[in-house]
C-alpha cells in the first residue's frame, strides 16, 4: 500500500506540474453549468438538480476520458514506463497509483460544479442523498476508467488522443447529458439507454433527486463495464506481450 500511495504521490505530481490540465478538468464543467446550466434552469429547483448531476457525469466522463486514455498510451512512450514493469513490485502499485490518482482528479473538478450550483442555482438536495451521491460518482466513473485504460493501452498517443475526443461528445449527446430526463430529442431517447453515459446520468439523478432508473439502461451499462473491462485487460496484456516478450 506504501509503494501505491508513493506511486499517486508522483503521479498527482506529474499532473499538478502542467496547470493546465487540473484548470481544464475544473473550468469546463463549470463552464457549462454557467453558460447552459444556470440561465436555463437555474431558478428551477427540480431542473437545477437534474442538470447539476447530468454535469457532474459529463465531468466524470470527461476526466476519465482523457486522464487515463490520453495519458497512459503518452506514458508507455516514455522509458519510465517499460522500467517499472521490471521492478520486484510488479505493475500493480503503479497501475492502482494511476487509478487514485484519476480518482483525485475527478473528485477536484466536482468542486467547481458544487460551487457554481450552490451559488446561482437553485439545485437543492439533502446531506444524505448528498453523501449517496459521493459514493454514486466512484460507481459511475468505473465504465469510463475502464475505457479510458482500454484506449491507452491499445493505441499510440496521438491516435488515443484523437479517439477519446470523437467518443466524448457523441457518448455525452446520445446519453442525455445535455437535457433534462425525459426531455431529449426523439432519436437521443431511443439510443441513450444503449450507452453507458444514460446508466450513469441515471444513477446520479438517482442519488440526488430519486429519479426512477431504466433497468434497460442499467443492464446495458453493466454490459458496458463487463466489455470495456475485457478490452482494456486485452489492450494491458498485449501491450506487455509485444513490447516485454
Amino acid at each position: 500500500m506504501s509503494l501505491v500511495l508513493t506511486h499517486a504521490r508522483y503521479q498527482f505530481l506529474e499532473v499538478v506540474r502542467v496547470p493546465i490540465a487540473v484548470i481544464g478538468s475544473m473550468l469546463f464543467p463549470a463552464l457549462s453549468m454557467i453558460f447552459f446550466v444556470v440561465p436555463n434552469a437555474g431558478g428551477d429547483p427540480v431542473g437545477a438538480t437534474y442538470a447539476t448531476a447530468s454535469t457532474v457525469t459529463f465531468a466524470v466522463m470527461m476526466t476519465c476520458l482523457f486522464q487515463y486514455g490520453a495519458g497512459i498510451a503518452e506514458d508507455r512512450a516514455q522509458p519510465f514506463e517499460p522500467y517499472t514493469r521490471t521492478l520486484p513490485a510488479g505493475p500493480f502499485p503503479r497501475f492502482a497509483g494511476r487509478l487514485l490518482t484519476g480518482l483525485l482528479t475527478t473528485l477536484l473538478s466536482m468542486v467547481p460544479i458544487v460551487a457554481v450550483a450552490a451559488t446561482l442555482t437553485e439545485a437543492t438536495t439533502t446531506p444524505p442523498r448528498l453523501l449517496l451521491a459521493a459514493g454514486t460518482l466512484v460507481v459511475v466513473s468505473v465504465p469510463f476508467t475502464l475505457m479510458g485504460l482500454a484506449i491507452g493501452y491499445t493505441l499510440p498517443s496521438k491516435a488515443a488522443l484523437a479517439v477519446a475526443q470523437v467518443v466524448f461528445f457523441p457518448f455525452a449527446f446520445g446519453g442525455g447529458l445535455m437535457s433534462a430526463p425525459g426531455q431529449a430529442p426523439g432519436f437521443v431517447e431511443a439510443v441513450a439507454p444503449f450507452l453507458p453515459t444514460r446508466g450513469s446520468v441515471e444513477l446520479m439523478w438517482a442519488a440526488v433527486a430519486g429519479y426512477p432508473v431504466d433497468p434497460l439502461a442499467m443492464a446495458m451499462l453493466a454490459v458496458w463495464i463487463v466489455a470495456t473491462a475485457a478490452l482494456a485487460v486485452w489492450g494491458y496484456r498485449r501491450d506487455e506481450g509485444r513490447r516485454y516478450t
